[in-house]
């Protein structure tokens, strides 16, 4: 079929692989910063293009086919009537938006009345958050807002020379807040709740879809955000589930349907397949660990879990809640964390060590169990991030969360995934693909541990976890 080539433009850097269109080895690579300091909450989107042009550089795109363009969530680019930058982009977590998210809720009537109408409740990151705190903050430049574009979508639409048609994929849009996956369709009324007054949106295209050609005759596909494009290339479906390993944690899954879950707990986005990826969030993953390190005046994490690996499962009867900057899941916001179970025989650095790691992936199981709830299938676990590679995590993880864990090798998964995604939209687009079926790219290299003769032990890690989460917080998870 040919060459494609896949874009990421994370929140520091813009990553592009080139990729055999027919089974997805990665051919040539290219990278660039983005040429900005630090991560600053407003970012000019030509440093996007500044650093996808030097990550091009030395011939990179040569004889490539198709593009396909995976950027951060969260970022919105308000633009004017003619088409420029409004002011720069509002981007990453952006905690100044706190008091707007909250006003937000409020507007519409609540968490509910959010999860119903666009399957979230807004936060502090989203688009439509940002939009409120705009109007609050820069009034005029909220009042010259005509065009709405995320990240992923202007970069296409520069890449395709600024056409008239503006488009966005199904998972992009999920996470706006003003777009359900539930329905398939925006709510432009909230829009007009959150920025004053309507404002155009891309069309919402097709997984397998083009956004356009550019004039050089290059297929550009739908695009999509990074969270999307990174399952796409780690080539989940139906029975997976992905755990990320952050100072924060997430766990998302493939589902058939979008979920409504009134509770806010979980966030119900789209894929970049046509299914759903349901997620929650838990604010303390690595920083459980980071902190506990801190503690015992340990230099690094791979010595936290070296001594961790000293102590054994149920870590002595210590456990810790690791809710240290409160919690989403459950909802606990204004909580900290608990270590309980503190006897003599317990007061030893190896136990603290092995509670800080069962603790951690007690809170994701808490996570994983939110999905589970609503009839989500989950065989398979795939565990991302640096932290999936230490011993102490491989040793735990597979009987705590009571299934197969994948620890796929280090790549650049959102960059694979829109090199898929541009394969697709070529194939689509000559005939030799069906729309409904994306390319059989090889999956990711891979660890797989089993649970095994462990499950029992892992298990009953879990009930002793849960048992002093209900007594320390009665109901957390009641709806």
């Amino acid at each position: 079929m040919g060459i494609v080539a896949g874009l990421d433009s994370s929140p520091d850097f813009t990553r592009i692989v080139v990729c055999d269109a027919d089974t997805g080895a990665v051919l040539k690579q290219g990278y660039a910063p983005h040429p900005v300091e630090g991560r600053p909450s407003d970012v000019d989107p030509q440093a996007w293009l500044l650093s996808l042009g030097e990550a091009a550089g030395g011939g990179l795109l040569e004889g490539v086919q198709a593009i396909g363009v995976s950027s951060q969530q969260n970022a919105v680019v308000p633009l004017d009537s003619q088409g420029n930058t409004v002011r720069p982009a509002l981007v990453g977590g952006d905690k100044r938006a706190q008091v707007a998210a909250a006003d937000l809720v409020d507007a519409l009537g609540g968490r509910e009345a959010w999860a119903q109408a666009v399957g979230c409740v807004p936060q502090a990151a989203q688009p439509i958050t940002k939009l409120r705190w705009l109007v609050k903050n820069e009034p005029d430049a909220a009042a010259r807002t005509a065009v709405l574009l995320q990240a992923h979508d202007w970069l296409v639409w520069q890449l395709l020379g600024r056409p008239v048609r503006r488009t966005t994929d199904r998972g992009g849009a999920s996470g706006t807040g003003y777009w359900s996956a539930a329905t398939g369709g925006y709510r432009t009324d909230l829009v007009e709740l959150a920025l004053g007054h309507q404002a155009m949106l891309p069309e919402v295209i097709g997984p397998s879809d083009a956004a356009g050609t550019t004039p050089e005759g290059l297929l550009i596909s739908a695009g999509t955000g990074e969270t999307m494009a990174a399952a796409f290339g780690l080539g989940i479906g139906l029975g997976d589930a992905v755990v990320s390993l952050g100072a924060s944690g997430s766990v998302m899954a493939v589902h058939p349907e979008a979920l409504v879950d009134n509770t806010g707990m979980i966030t119900s986005l789209a894929d970049a397949t046509g299914m759903h990826l349901p997620v929650v969030t838990t604010l303390n993953a690595v920083r459980t660990l980071r902190g506990t390190s801190e503690l015992l005046g340990l230099p690094d994490l791979e010595s936290l879990s070296e001594l961790a690996m000293k102590s054994t499962p149920g870590a002595h009867g210590l456990v810790l809640l690791p809710y240290l900057e409160g919690e989403r899941t459950p909802s606990l916001p204004h909580t900290a964390g608990t270590l309980a179970g503190l006897r003599r025989e317990s007061m030893k650095a190896e136990h603290l060590a092995r509670a800080a790691f069962e603790g951690m992936l007690c809170g994701l199981a808490d996570a994983l169990d939110v999905l589970r709830g609503r009839g989500v299938e989950v065989r398979r676990v795939f565990l991302l991030g640096a932290a999936a590679e230490l011993a102490a995590v491989q040793a735990a993880a597979p009987s705590i969360f009571g299934a197969q864990v994948v620890v796929p090798q280090p790549a650049d998964y959102a960059a694979r995934g829109a090199a898929r995604q541009a394969a697709w939209a070529l194939g689509v687009s000559q005939g030799t693909l069906d729309p409904r079926n994306p390319p059989a790219w090889q999956g990711a290299a891979a660890q797989i541990l089993e649970p095994g003769e462990d499950l029992a032990v892992g298990q009953a890690v879990r009930q002793q976890f849960v048992s002093v989460r209900e007594q320390t917080h009665p109901g957390a998870f009641r709806s």
